[in-house]
């Protein structure tokens, strides 16, 4: 269990992800670059690769991301956020999607 204040330090955000790759020479990653109405979009870095074996699916949605991580470093490639979703033991899997009317940037309330 966590507090109330150590909860509201994350910071969750709308972002429209705006181009999604496969990581060469890795079996799961994705480099997303992510628009969240800032100076210039984030590249964030996802081990979803599984669930979208064609990653351009992924270009024009819009997806909750924690925002506020530090930076990491995974497979040479920097990471500046960390996408939200949710799968089960069985292989289900579901991206956490705001519905259309909430703009990239948005935070979690």
């Amino acid at each position: 269990m966590i507090n109330y204040d150590d909860f509201a330090k994350v910071e969750i955000r709308a972002g429209k992800i705006l181009s999604a790759e496969k990581i060469p020479e890795t079996d799961k990653l994705l480099k997303l670059i992510v628009d969240f109405a800032e100076e210039k979009p984030r590249q964030i870095v996802s081990g979803i690769f599984a669930h979208f074996p064609d990653p351009a699916v992924l270009v024009g949605k819009t997806c909750t991301f924690v925002t506020n991580l530090e930076p990491r470093i995974i497979k040479g490639h920097e990471s500046n956020g960390m996408l939200f979703a949710l799968s089960t033991e069985e292989g289900a899997f579901s991206l956490l999607e705001p519905n259309t009317s909430i703009p990239p940037g948005t935070k979690a309330k």
